[in-house]
Parts: C-alpha cells; sequence; structure tokens
C-alpha cells in the first residue's frame, strides 16, 4: 500500500461545510429503530475549519465560537472516532498513520440540525487522508463514515444530493443553483429522538422533484416532515421563521431535526442585510450569511 507517513510533513486545512436539509420526508421505520428518510441536501459556504499537522503524539484542539460546548467532550468527540476508525484501516491495510495534531474551528452551532458533529468527522476523514496520503477503496471510507453516522457519508460528499434510506444511498444532483442564504438559530436544543418520537405518522409521502418547475416552487412541493413536532417542542423554531420572512426570505424551513431555519433570499446583499437586521433584533441568537455550494462546485477545501 502506498502512504507510508505525511504528505511532505505540510500542515493542511479542510472546512466542514454546514449541511442544509432543503427537504426531509419521512417514509417509513426499519425494525432495527432506524428512521427511512428522503432528502434534498445541499452545503453553504459557511462552517467549522480543521487544520492537521504532523507531530510527536497525538493532540486535539478545539477553538471557535461554539468551541468551549465541545471542551469537555473527551473521546466522544466525532474527529477523533474518524481519526481512530481510519488509522485502524491504514494499520489494517499495512500502511503507517502516524500522530497527528489536530485543531477544529467550531463556528456552527452545535445540536442544531445543520450536520456540524458529522461534517466535522467527515472532514477530518478528508483531511487525514490526505496528510497521511492513504489511498483506501472507496468501499473502505464509505464504511468508515456510516459508521460514526447515518449524516457522515453524505457530508464526505459535501455536494448537493438526494439522500435516501438512512442517508447512506446517495445520488448528486448536479443542477441545483447557489442560494443565498440566512442560517438563524435560537441557540436553544431540542431533542430529535422526541422530535422522531412526536411525528403523527411515518409514512409519509416520497420526496419528488417535478419537472418544469423552478428550483423555488419545487422546494415548495417538498416538506420536512420533522418540522411541526420540532415547532411544538420549541415555539422559537416559529419566532425565528417569521422574522426570516419578515426581512424578506422568497424561501423559509427549518433544517433537518432543528433548530436552525434557513431562509433564501434573492442574493448575498439582501441576505447581509437580513442577518444584519436580524442580529439587530436578536442579538443572542445566531445568524449568518452564507451561500451554498453549487452542484459542479469542486471547491470543497
Amino acid at each position: 500500500m502506498a502512504g507510508t507517513g505525511f504528505a511532505d510533513g505540510v500542515a493542511i486545512s479542510e472546512d466542514a461545510f454546514a449541511k442544509i436539509n432543503l427537504a426531509l420526508h419521512v417514509t417509513g421505520q426499519r425494525s432495527d429503530g432506524y428512521h427511512l428518510l428522503e432528502m434534498l441536501v445541499t452545503f453553504t459556504r459557511s462552517g467549522d475549519r480543521l487544520d492537521f499537522a504532523p507531530a510527536d503524539t497525538d493532540e486535539f484542539h478545539i477553538s471557535g465560537r461554539f468551541g468551549g460546548a465541545l471542551a469537555s467532550d473527551g473521546g466522544t468527540n466525532l474527529v477523533l472516532k474518524a481519526r481512530d476508525a481510519l488509522r485502524l484501516a491504514i494499520g489494517d491495510a499495512g500502511g503507517a498513520a502516524p500522530p497527528v495534531s489536530i485543531q477544529l474551528c467550531k463556528d456552527l452551532p452545535i445540536a442544531s440540525g445543520i450536520g456540524g458533529g458529522s461534517a466535522d468527522a467527515a472532514a477530518a476523514l478528508r483531511g487525514l487522508m490526505r496528510l497521511w496520503g492513504t489511498p483506501l477503496p472507496a468501499e473502505t471510507i464509505d464504511a468508515i463514515a456510516i459508521k460514526l453516522g447515518a449524516d457522515v457519508p453524505m457530508c464526505l460528499a459535501s455536494r448537493p444530493l438526494i439522500a435516501r434510506g438512512i442517508g447512506e444511498r446517495i445520488e448528486t444532483v448536479r443542477d441545483l443553483p447557489v442560494f443565498a442564504m440566512v442560517l438563524a438559530n435560537p441557540l436553544k436544543g431540542v431533542s430529535t429522538p422526541e422530535v422522531f418520537r412526536r411525528l403523527a405518522t411515518k409514512t409519509n409521502g416520497a420526496l419528488a422533484i417535478v419537472p418544469g418547475l423552478s428550483w423555488l416552487d419545487a422546494l415548495r412541493s417538498m416538506r420536512n416532515d420533522l418540522e411541526p413536532p420540532a415547532r411544538a417542542l420549541l415555539p422559537e423554531i416559529a419566532e425565528i421563521s417569521d422574522m426570516l420572512r419578515d426581512q424578506g426570505a422568497l424561501f423559509v424551513r427549518m433544517s433537518g431535526s432543528g433548530a436552525t431555519c434557513f431562509g433564501i433570499f434573492a442574493g448575498m446583499a439582501e441576505a447581509q442585510a437580513a442577518r444584519q437586521a436580524l442580529l439587530g433584533k436578536r442579538p443572542d441568537w445566531y445568524f449568518e450569511a452564507t451561500e451554498t455550494l453549487a452542484g459542479d462546485d469542486d471547491d470543497r477545501r
């Protein structure tokens, strides 16, 4: 196997892009308890950042606006689980995975429905594969990703896609346009298991993209089946959605199981103006103006 050490001994960086569920349909439930989903997913240029460098011993440092919330996470952090799983696979293949220093700059809110931890784990896999020079088979990396979490394979791809099953069956969407967007979160948690538990039905209609519709109209024909139970658990979701609409958002929806909501705006100037106005109203909440990645965008770092 090629790759017995660091790639030129040079420190590298990886972006962990925020994952946005433009639509999320719950279509069933497996016998093992996992819910069957059909999701239209995109990623934004806003996110966390990971830096990797050779070290004498393994190190892990966390900074950023929300870094303090992870300070006591210890070995449960998905970045460390990704490092250890990849190192084990490399060892099994006869390669070397020397000690590494990892710096996580945590700028995304924790447990907020935009895949922060999963995006970090995926960025760790991408970054360490580059740093260690490890050409592992794609199926090996995919197996590691799905064991880390259902969202990790999507975040590993970090491009517009449709995901089905528990998130492991992925189909790239190449014609999804770039959206100017404001991400909004009241910085209050909502329990994902409780959201699923409160679903009125777990056998909802499938995701379908109707030919001939604009993408905004197509989004309006889709749903996030988790939004109604999440709103019942956390009234701020409705409040923050109304605030986005009041600032001129063309389309508003909750992402994932919440509590982050996104508003699509006509352009980045409008999104940035909306963010400033929203921060003026609620400086204690999270608002971020960003844009999504295009389906053919190869800038993933």
